[in-house]
C-alpha cells in the first residue's frame, strides 16, 4: 500500500492508525474544491515554467477526468486513498502518467486542504444564507396576509401588551438578518488562498501564490505561512454563525410548538409539516419544531467542541485540524434541512385569528396604557403604576371589573376605560419600531428593503 509519505518508512501502517487517521469518508465532499484547487496550482507550475505546457494539458485533462468519475460515482478508490487529495492525486498520476506526478510540486497537504476548505465554506455558506432568505422571504409573506390580526406579547412567559402578528413574525425576521450577516462575514474570513504556504514555511521554487489566489477568486493571499496552514478561526467563524441561527431557529421552533399546542391554539399546522402519534389517534404533533428545538444542542456541541480543540494547538498543522470538518459538515447539514423545514411549515400553517384576539384583548394588557394616561395628566409615573396596579388587583379579587374599577375613578374615569375595549391597547403602539399598525406599515416596508439588500449582496 503506497502512501504520499512511504519514502520515509519501511513498512505499512498499522489497521488501527489507519482507521484513526484516514479521512477520505467525510472529506470526499470535497472533491470539486480540491480539482479546482489543483487546476489553478497547475495553470501557475506552468506559468512559473516549472512544468511545461504538455504536461500542463496532460494533468487538466486527467483533472477533468478524475472529476467526471467522481461525480458519476464511476471512480474506483483504493485501500491506499486516505483523504480526497491522495485519492485525486493517484488517479491524475494513474491517467496522466509522469506528467502527473509533478501535481503536488510546490505544494503541501497542509496548504491544499486549507485551501479546500475555504472555497467550500465560501460556496456552503453562500447557499445557507440564500434559504435563510428565503425563510425571511415566507415570515413577511404571513406578516403581510395577516393583516390586521393581533395576539398577547410575553415577558416571562405572561401576557404583557398586545402585538400585531406582522410585528411578532418581523421580530424572527430581524434575527435572521443579523444571522445572514454573521454568515456573509463567516464566507468574508475564509476568502484567503493558502496555496503556496507549503507544509509551513513556503518555498524555494518559484511560486505565485497572488496568481493562484486571483485565479481561484479569493480575495487575495496570505500573509504568513505558518498562519494560513494552522488558521481554522473561519471555521469556527462559520459554526458560531450557524450555531447561533440554529437557536433562533430554536426559538422559533419553540414558540410554534407552544402556539400549536391546545391550550394556545393560535396556529394550526399542516398535515404535512406535522406528525401522529403510534399510540393515540387523535394526536398532531410538532415535530419539525421540536427538532429544531432540539438539534440547536448539537450545533453548539459542534462549535464548543472544535473551540476545545484548537485551544491548545502550537504553529503550525497538526492532525488535530483534521477534527475540523465533520463538526462543520454536519453543522451545515443540520442548518440546511431544519431551513428547508421550518420553511414548509410556516408557510403552510394557519393561524387562529379570533383565538388569537381573545387572548390579547384581556383588559389587564392595556394597564401601562391607563398608566400613561395618567403620566399625560401629570402624575409621576410611579404613582401612577401603583394606582393602576391597585386596580388590576382589586379587579382580580372583587365581582368589580377593571373597567368599572377606572370608570368609578375620578382620576381616570369613562374616558381611561375606553382604552379598555378590544382591539384599543394594540392601536395604542405609535412609536417608530412599535407594535402597533401604523409602526409596522413602516416596518415592513423596511424589511422588504432589508431583503432587497440581502439579495443584492448573495449575487456578488
Amino acid at each position: 500500500m503506497t502512501t504520499l509519505w512511504h519514502g520515509r518508512f519501511k513498512g505499512g501502517s498499522a489497521e488501527a492508525l489507519k482507521a484513526l487517521n484516514d479521512s477520505l469518508s467525510f472529506d470526499m465532499r470535497m472533491y470539486k474544491e480540491d480539482i479546482e484547487g489543483s487546476r489553478a496550482h497547475v495553470r501557475m507550475l506552468a506559468r512559473v515554467e516549472l512544468i511545461n505546457e504538455p504536461d500542463k494539458e496532460a494533468i487538466l485533462s486527467a483533472l477533468d477526468q478524475t472529476e467526471d468519475e467522481i461525480s458519476k460515482e464511476r471512480f474506483v478508490f483504493e485501500p491506499s486513498d486516505e483523504d480526497i487529495h491522495t485519492a485525486v492525486e493517484r488517479r491524475v498520476t494513474e491517467i496522466a502518467g509522469e506528467a502527473g506526478a509533478r501535481l503536488h510540486t510546490g505544494r503541501s497537504r497542509n496548504d491544499q486542504v486549507a485551501t479546500d476548505l475555504r472555497l467550500w465554506v465560501k460556496r456552503e455558506i453562500k447557499e445557507i444564507s440564500g434559504l435563510v432568505t428565503d425563510f425571511q422571504e415566507t415570515l413577511i409573506s404571513q406578516a403581510i396576509t395577516s393583516r390586521d390580526t393581533y395576539l398577547p406579547g410575553y415577558t416571562h412567559m405572561q401576557q404583557a401588551q398586545p402585538v400585531m402578528l406582522a410585528h411578532h413574525l418581523l421580530a424572527h425576521g430581524w434575527a435572521f438578518s443579523r444571522d445572514v450577516d454573521r454568515l456573509l462575514e463567516a464566507a468574508n474570513r475564509a476568502d484567503v488562498s493558502p496555496l503556496g504556504a507549503g507544509a509551513l514555511a513556503g518555498s524555494s521554487l518559484p511560486l505565485d501564490p497572488d496568481g493562484v489566489a486571483e485565479d481561484l477568486g479569493f480575495n487575495g493571499r496570505f500573509n504568513n505561512s505558518l498562519d494560513a496552514v494552522s488558521d481554522r478561526d473561519f471555521v469556527a467563524d462559520a459554526l458560531f454563525a450557524l450555531t447561533l441561527l440554529g437557536v433562533h431557529l430554536s426559538r422559533i421552533g419553540e414558540e410554534l410548538i407552544l402556539w400549536s399546542s391546545t391550550e394556545f391554539g393560535f396556529v394550526e399546522l399542516d398535515d404535512a409539516f406535522s406528525t401522529g402519534s403510534s399510540m393515540l389517534p387523535q394526536k398532531k404533533n410538532p415535530d419539525v419544531a421540536e427538532l429544531a428545538r432540539g438539534k440547536a444542542g448539537r450545533l453548539i456541541g459542534h462549535l464548543t467542541g472544535f473551540l476545545a480543540t484548537l485551544k491548545g494547538l502550537p504553529f503550525a498543522y497538526n492532525k488535530d485540524l483534521q477534527e475540523d470538518k465533520e463538526p462543520l459538515f454536519d453543522a451545515c447539514d443540520t442548518t440546511r434541512l431544519l431551513l428547508l423545514a421550518l420553511n414548509g411549515m410556516v408557510g403552510t400553517m394557519t393561524f387562529n385569528d379570533e383565538k388569537m384576539k381573545e387572548h390579547a384583548d384581556n383588559p389587564n394588557a392595556a394597564a401601562i396604557d391607563l398608566a400613561e394616561y395618567l403620566v399625560a395628566k401629570g402624575v409621576p409615573f410611579r404613582e401612577a403604576h401603583v394606582i393602576v396596579g391597585g386596580h388590576v388587583a382589586a379587579a382580580m379579587g372583587s365581582e368589580e371589573s377593571l373597567v368599572q374599577i377606572v370608570s368609578s375613578d375620578e382620576r381616570l374615569g369613562p374616558e381611561a376605560a375606553a382604552l379598555l375595549v378590544p382591539g384599543a391597547a394594540v392601536n395604542m403602539r405609535t412609536t417608530p419600531g412599535g407594535a402597533g399598525p401604523e409602526p409596522v406599515k413602516v416596518q415592513l416596508e423596511e424589511f422588504k428593503k432589508q431583503l432587497q439588500t440581502q439579495q443584492e449582496r448573495l449575487r456578488e
